[in-house]
């Protein structure tokens, strides 16, 4: 090879080390940077990291799926038993003995129809309250939204309702009911049901952080909760008074009547008492969730 030829070849490489030197420098620059700090105040959710963080959400979900079930006989079925357990002591003692009004709906139908979206709300407090205490390996090690943990919580148990709900189906064919055209609210009201599980999740899993007696509360809180909401009774045996105050503030009133109508075609309509109901489950969501945050930067040195 000539002198020029040197040259040139000598340039090249020159040139291709300068490229290769400056390619990491230049990725760096479109790459984003992201601080983590404390969050402070009550103004700001960060929703927009949770969406980001979505896939995480997924995983989480699946992992409290495959956690409940693992290493278990009778598996997803568990699901099953539960309310239809609950349901046969209700209907024995509260249908036959006690002659509880149903609203003209068979009485294990009836009561069926409110433990399906019950149980799930009710499971889904009991997990969402003691998922920062058991996530606490993965909180203190890694960042990442802390809201996708009881969001996790409550949304796997959308899986054990929907096993729930295919078996009240099928009850309702054994008993010859029709679907209504009401059933198109359905989604609503599980968007409800959720909603006012995921509120109470959050400020219950927030404060078990801190003070661990929630744990031994949340099973008293459910079982009182429970007979405040019309599951073995129809709320039409309340003065209607009532309905539009004091107990329509139980979102879980709204979800389990609004539930009943729409499947069912209840004669008791939701009307004033759910948009109180709904009211009610906004505001425990929206007041969870800044007190959430709030005491957020404290998780990983008390969890």
């Amino acid at each position: 090879m000539n002198r020029v030829g040197l040259i040139k070849h000598s340039m090249a490489s020159t040139e291709t080390l300068s490229k290769m030197e400056t390619a990491p420098v230049a990725a760096a620059k479109t790459l984003p940077v992201i601080r983590v700090e404390a969050s402070t105040g009550w103004l700001r959710l960060d929703l927009a990291a949770v969406w980001a963080h979505r896939e995480l959400l997924y995983f989480l979900i699946w992992r409290e799926i495959k956690v409940r079930y693992k290493q278990t006989a009778l598996g997803a079925i568990w699901a099953l038993l539960q309310p239809l357990m609950t349901m046969l002591v209700f209907t024995l003692f509260f249908g036959r003995l006690a002659k509880v009004p149903s609203d003209g709906i068979p009485y294990p139908i009836f009561a069926f129809s409110g433990l399906v979206p019950w149980t799930f709300f009710a499971n889904a407090v009991t997990l969402s309250s003691n998922c920062l205490v058991n996530s606490a390996n993965l909180i203190t090690k890694v960042y990442f939204p802390r809201l996708t943990i009881p969001t996790a919580a409550v949304l796997s148990g959308l899986v054990d309702f929907a096993i729930a709900f295919a078996f009240l189906l099928l009850m309702m064919m054994a008993y010859k009911i029709r679907l209504t055209e009401q059933i198109v609210f359905i989604p609503f009201f599980v968007l409800l049901a959720i909603i006012t599980a995921l509120g109470v999740g959050l400020w219950l899993s927030a404060i078990n952080v801190k003070y661990r007696d929630v744990r031994h509360t949340v099973p008293f809180l459910t079982q009182f909760w429970m007979f405040a909401t019309p599951i073995v009774y129809p709320s039409s045996m309340l003065h209607e008074q009532w309905q539009r105050t004091i107990y329509g503030l139980n979102p879980m009133v709204g979800v389990i009547e609004g539930f009943r109508w729409s499947l069912l075609g209840s004669a008791t309509k939701p009307g004033i008492m759910l948009a109180i109901s709904t009211a009610s489950a906004l505001a425990l969501l929206v007041s969870g969730a800044y007190y959430f945050r709030r005491m957020e930067r404290t998780f990983a040195d008390l969890v």
